[in-house]
C-alpha cells in the first residue's frame, strides 16, 4: 500500500487509543509507483506533527521512514531506532489517562460491590 494511502485519521485513532509511538514507511521520494504518494505523505505528516502538540503529545512520537522493499536491514534498525525513542519518551499520556480512569472505575465497582 502507497504511504499516502495511510489516513491521518488513523494516525490519530492509534494516538487516541493510546498508542506510544506511530511509524509510517513509504517508498523513497522520486520512487513512488503512485506519482507523488510519498510527497502528499510528507506534507500529511508535518500537519499532523503540529496537531500532535496541540493535542499535548510530543511529536517525535510520529516517525516518517523512506524505506525501499528491497532494504529489510534499514527497515529493522530503523525501527528499533523507533522504537528506542519512544521507549525513551515514556508511556502515552492518553494511555496512562486511560489506565488511570479504568483503575477508578475498578475501585468504584469495588466499593459498591
Amino acid at each position: 500500500m502507497c504511504s499516502a494511502r495511510v489516513d491521518p485519521e488513523w494516525i490519530l485513532e492509534a494516538f487516541r487509543l493510546g498508542a506510544d509511538g506511530v511509524m509510517v514507511a513509504g517508498c523513497h521520494p522520486g520512487d513512488c509507483h503512485y506519482i507523488g504518494g510519498n510527497y502528499r505523505t510528507r506534507r500529511r505528516m508535518a500537519m499532523l506533527r503540529s496537531l500532535l502538540i496541540q493535542f499535548g503529545l510530543k511529536s517525535e512520537r510520529l516517525a516518517l521512514a523512506w524505506v525501499s522493499a528491497g532494504e529489510g536491514e534499514k527497515f529493522a534498525s530503523t525501527v528499533n531506532g523507533f522504537v528506542d525513542q519512544v521507549v525513551k519518551l515514556g508511556p502515552s499520556p492518553y494511555r496512562t489517562a486511560m489506565v488511570a480512569k479504568a483503575a477508578t472505575e475498578s475501585a468504584r465497582e469495588a466499593a459498591h460491590a
